[in-house]
């Protein structure tokens, strides 16, 4: 009995190819969904952590109280593996030198990054600290952060008038103005401070000083 013969064309051949790699896209589909909206937003969001947190830099000045923020700083710094840097800002008025001892404000500054240290050693990271004296905080907060290529500002609580309510401080504005980097401010609850409740005395040290 003869065999039917097959005939093969290039058209045909085509074809079968095509419904064959139709097929396995089918299954390599199935098998490999696309990410959903909220996976896709995950992922962003810590690619973006990731950018943002990658030089942290502190700010306490003798107005600005930003202890209650320390503990979250630090967190972040660990868990990001970031350099973490707590300056304290003395503004010096244009009566006095540049350079001039001011033995109070000096005294306060150490106290406070002091605390910072304990706080980033009870956190398990390393921490660099520095005074700084300027005519202008906002300007001295901007240009360290330039030299040290922050990624991120944190900023404590500091406000125009005495009352809970009142607006932030014309310099704690003027910095998120003009950072060249991401802000966080810290403005501290009615119900204590949920940041830093477990460094007791520490957490004293770091905010009672500033509020005197």
């Amino acid at each position: 009995m003869p065999q039917p013969e097959v005939h093969a064309t290039l058209t045909g051949a085509i074809a079968a190819l095509f419904l064959a790699a139709t097929i396995v896209a089918t299954f390599w589909w199935m098998l490999h969904p696309p990410a959903s909206f909220v996976e896709r937003r995950a992922k962003e969001a810590e690619t973006e952590l990731e950018r943002m947190v990658g030089s942290i830099i502190v700010v306490f000045t003798s107005e600005i109280a930003s202890g209650h923020m320390m503990a979250l700083a630090a967190k972040l710094a660990r868990g990001e593996r970031s350099d973490l840097l707590a300056i304290y800002v003395i503004e010096m008025p244009y009566t006095l030198p540049p350079d001039a001892e001011m033995p109070l404000e000096e005294r306060t500054a150490l106290d406070a990054l002091g605390a910072a240290e304990t706080i980033a050693k009870n956190t398990g990271i390393s921490i660099r600290t520095e005074i700084v004296k300027a005519r202008s905080t906002k300007q001295a907060v901007l240009d360290i952060a330039k030299r040290e290529r922050a990624n991120l500002l944190v900023v404590g609580d500091n406000r125009e008038g005495k009352y809970v309510g009142a607006p932030l401080s014309r310099t704690i504005e003027e910095i998120a103005a003009d950072a060249k980097c991401d802000v966080l401010i810290g403005v501290e609850g009615k119900h204590g401070r949920l940041l830093t409740q477990d460094h007791g005395a520490t957490t004293e040290s770091l905010s009672g000083k500033q509020e005197q």
